[in-house]
């Protein structure tokens, strides 16, 4: 169905329609003004002639010239523009008529509008006009005039007051002359209607065009600008009118809708790059739909995902679990689900599935976030992830930092063994100068030196061991070797903590499948972990032992304790309740941990407030890891 959408397509219709409508309203009330007109401009003249014409009558009539009036008749009806003419009795009976053939028959005078018996005030007075159609069928304008009773008619009519009319003269004048004339005036009309209906379209469409349709078009064009996302689009009109109020009204709306874009974009930026600067692992999950609305840089380098790549809109199961499905929550502890039904935050331990395939331990800390976007009411969960991987990289960081503080004390070890050989090589030189038979003293003083070396070179070994990297292999470790060693590069700290160290390790010394480094790690951390429980000194007990098939190394203090609701945690990563008051890294226990389950062993915890802790580590013994 066609159907008219343009502006100026209405307009022309609209105002085509208007004009045309006007035109032949116009039109119709000229011709019939012009009829009118006409009609009584013919009138006027056939009542000149009438008169005339009755006069003429009448003087024959009182002549009683009969054949005189008959020609009057005949001469009428040949006249130019006249089809007939007649003279009607008061009874209808036609006396005179320019076509004999009418003579004698009766002429209707009431379809006419004639009554000539009828009351005075109901006889027609003058002469009245008409368009009819005559006998034979032709369209002509009729012209009736009464013939009065004046006084000198009186003796063969009667008198005037019972006979005032004495007939009706009757002329039939062509109508298509009338017609005619009327329709090329018609016609003329119609054509300046037309011209002036022409000059009114084209001015229209031209005022239209220039001050409407343009201005229309360059709003239409500078709005699908906007909708299709170029903000930079303006409409530019100029003028005063109501159109370009509206245009600078748009470009303004337009302005500050821009402007605000850029702002909302500047802050979506500026609120990336800060989330991306988190070293933890971020990203916002929508509570309802379960999909993420917002990741960072670290959590889409846990999942593995390329650089510039965002898992936005992917479902959480989907992105760090490579599920279809949502997880049960039966069967791990899931952060939504969980949130979702307490309400408080949580943490819980993961392993996410990279997108290559390989798999990353995180620990995940979420929390419920309640906001209003696009005025409705949304719900999410924030999760941080941590790498467990790389906290462990980290945590060996520090134990190169804590070596260096280490270096410290080794030095302190170093310096007083040093400066022994110095004062002893200075007496044996001066020995050996003043008399050779006192060179059992040099070689006494050369033994010195010689162990204080070994102690030296002991100590060094020590401390390099403990900061080399993990072997790829188990070992076979002696225990007690690596732990009196370990505690050795601690002396200097224990005397400075004011910790007495008492190492009561077994005979023969146990034996272990493991990394010498990694067991020189778990006393490290366990000997620290204890100094920093005793904050104003005290006792530690390191001890050594064979149970059945299990080694077993236990470090026991003095120290403050642990309580019931921080023993639950102490192995969580990046969890730290020092009692000295510092700050720690939260990841030695957990490190701790991790080697001994990595042995296939076990660390337990004894500990009250109060009273000391009591950590013991069981390893497997070697001889039940090796065959006989």
């Amino acid at each position: 169905m066609f159907r008219i959408t343009s502006l100026r397509h209405k307009f022309v219709l609209g105002a085509a329609t208007g004009l045309v409508s006007l035109s032949l309203a116009l039109v119709g009330l000229a011709v019939a003004l012009y009829q009118y007109q006409l009609a009584q401009e013919r009138s006027q003249a056939s009542n000149e002639v009438n008169r005339l014409l009755q006069a003429a009558l009448e003087n024959a009539m009182l002549k009683r010239d009969l054949p005189g009036l008959r020609d009057i008749v005949a001469r009428m009806g040949r006249q130019s523009g006249v089809l007939g003419a007649m003279i009607v009795a008061p009874d209808g009976e036609i006396r005179f008529a320019s076509n004999p053939a009418l003579l004698g028959q009766t002429f209707p005078l009431e379809p006419h509008g004639l009554c000539l018996d009828c009351p005075a005030a109901a006889r027609p007075l003058g002469l009245t006009t008409l368009f009819t159609r005559d006998a034979l069928g032709r369209e002509v304008m009729r012209s009736l005039n009464p013939v009065a009773n004046r006084p000198p008619c009186t003796g063969c009519h009667g008198q005037a007051a019972t006979r005032p009319l004495n007939g009706v003269m009757v002329v039939d004048y062509d109508a298509a002359p009338i017609r005619h004339q009327a329709a090329l005036s018609a016609a003329t009309l119609a054509g300046m209607g037309g011209l002036l209906l022409l000059a009114s379209l084209l001015g229209g469409a031209w005022f239209i065009h220039h001050y409407v349709l343009r201005p229309v078009a360059r709003l239409s064009a500078a709005s699908h600008a906007l909708a299709s996302g170029h903000l930079e689009g303006r409409a530019n009109l100029e003028g005063g009118d109501e159109l370009a109020q509206l245009g600078r009204t748009f470009d303004e709306m337009a302005e500050n809708l821009q402007s605000l874009v850029r702002r909302i974009q500047e802050q979506e930026t500026f609120l990336q790059a800060l989330v991306d600067a988190i070293p933890d692992g971020i990203r916002v999950i929508d509570r309802e739909t379960l999909r993420i609305v917002l990741d960072n840089r670290a959590y889409r380098e846990q999942i593995g995902l390329p650089p510039g790549q965002s898992h936005s809109g992917v479902p959480c199961h989907v992105s760090s679990h490579g599920q279809g499905q949502a997880c049960a929550p039966t069967l791990m502890l899931c952060p939504v689900h969980e949130i979702e039904h307490t309400g408080r935050a949580c943490k819980t331990l993961m392993t996410f599935t990279r997108a290559e395939g390989g798999k990353r331990h995180v620990e995940v800390f979420a929390a419920p976030l309640d906001s209003r976007v696009e005025g409705r009411d949304r719900r999410y969960v924030v999760e941080s992830s941590r790498d467990l991987d790389q906290a462990l990289k980290f945590s060996q960081e520090q134990k190169l930092a804590e070596m260096a503080r280490l270096a410290t004390g080794v030095a302190h070890e170093i310096h007083n063994p040093l400066a022994s050989i110095r004062i002893a090589l200075h007496a044996m030189l001066r020995a050996a100068e003043q008399e050779p038979e006192r060179l059992k003293v040099i070689s006494d003083y050369l033994g010195m030196v010689d162990g204080e070396i070994d102690r030296c070179i002991a100590i060094t070994e020590s401390l390099l061991k403990l900061g080399m990297a993990p072997s790829p292999t188990p070992q076979l470790v002696e225990v007690n070797p690596a732990v009196s060693e370990t505690l050795s590069l601690l002396d200097w700290e224990a005397g400075e903590r004011k910790v007495a160290v008492v190492p009561r390790l077994a005979t023969p010394s146990p034996r272990i499948l493991a990394s010498d480094t990694e067991l020189r790690t778990l006393v490290l951390n366990l000997a620290q972990n204890a100094f920093h429980a005793m904050p104003q000194g005290g006792r530690l007990e390191v001890s050594t032992r064979q149970a059945g098939d299990w080694v077993e190394i236990e470090l026991a203090d003095t120290g403050v304790g642990i309580t019931p609701e921080d023993a639950r945690h102490i192995f969580d990563p990046f969890f730290s309740r020092r009692a000295d008051g510092q700050r720690g890294t939260g990841l030695g226990l957990s490190i701790c941990r991790s080697i001994v389950e990595a042995l296939g062993g076990s660390i337990l915890v004894d500990s009250e407030p109060g009273r000391g802790s009591r950590f013991t580590l069981r390893l497997p013994d070697a001889a039940t890891r090796v065959p006989a």
